[in-house]
């Protein structure tokens, strides 16, 4: 899932490419896709991308005051095409759900298509006038990267450590693959209660908190849109990479495996040598 360094590149080369053309048209392959009917996409032609911009995982395209914002889900993602095909998009014909041309003043040529992999579908568009009327977008909790962030009054909270970094509504734009290497650089076990933490545990974990997710993002900005799913992997110090070396202490990582996630960590970095149980009937990931 593409989490906040790598929507954050892909919002800035999206401002960078989109910023001042004109919408020539949106076709969807999945109606499905589409979650709000007012205003309609038809509404957008002819209208003018004035930026693009960021509220967690959401990408939010501002066309001349209506915004088109994006959630990518666990297997979507957003392909930009210099020339895009000439033919449109036929209903359910390819992992393609929607599609967006843009003229630069030469021609509706540029644009991109929204993809999602897979048969579960979670990919999710909405046209509103406002980026609030989104409730994903309205029930998110402060963004690490904001001024002023403090994970400190967050964490009073009977939490596993892990589920409360992943929740949206707590703080915006960690997921399962950051929330893995920031509790790595924290040297902090997933299961540990948010509320339990001692004083030295909390400071680790500020510290994490911003010291991974900013150096992610500056590893992922200028990238391009085509290349950050794959920079993410060579990034991660444990996250995906269960039976490999911690780069840390020369453990072994191990993996705690769910019904539809896992999780990666270090049992010498991060539990006192100890191996985690794997609680696949745990509400943990739920």
């Amino acid at each position: 899932m593409p989490e906040l360094p790598e929507v954050n590149a892909l919002v800035e080369f999206l401002d960078a490419q989109m910023a001042g053309a004109v919408v020539a048209g949106v076709e969807l392959a999945s109606f499905a896709v589409l979650k709000t009917y007012d205003p309609p996409a038809s509404a957008l032609q002819g209208m003018e991308v004035t930026g693009v911009s960021r509220h967690g995982k959401f990408i939010d395209i501002d066309v001349s005051g209506i915004h088109v914002i994006i959630h990518l889900a666990k297997a979507g993602w957003l392909r930009w095409s210099e020339k895009l095909p000439d033919t449109r998009l036929k209903l359910g014909a390819s992992n393609i759900a929607a599609r967006v041309r843009l003229d630069r003043g030469d021609g509706p040529t540029i644009g991109f298509d929204v993809t999602e992999a897979g048969t579960r579908k979670g990919l999710a568009m909405y046209i509103v006038h406002s980026p609030d009327e989104v409730p994903g977008v309205a029930a998110l909790g402060p963004d690490p990267l904001a001024p002023g962030f403090e994970l400190r009054p967050l964490l009073a909270r009977r939490m596993q450590v892990k589920r409360l970094l992943r929740d949206q509504k707590i703080i915006a734009g960690v997921g399962n693959a950051y929330s893995d290497e920031i509790l790595h650089a924290a040297r902090l076990s997933p299961f540990a209660i948010a509320e339990n933490l001692s004083e030295d545990e909390i400071g680790r974990l500020e510290d994490a908190v911003q010291t991974v997710v900013r150096e992610a993002v500056e590893e992922a900005r200028g990238k391009p849109a085509d290349e950050l799913k794959d920079d993410k992997r060579t990034r991660m110090r444990v996250h995906g990479r269960a039976g490999e070396t911690c780069p840390v202490c020369g453990d072994t990582v191990l993996e705690v495996v769910y019904a539809d996630s896992s999780l990666q960590y270090c049992p010498t970095c991060q539990t006192g040598g100890k191996p985690l149980k794997d609680r696949t009937t745990s509400k943990f990931l739920k």
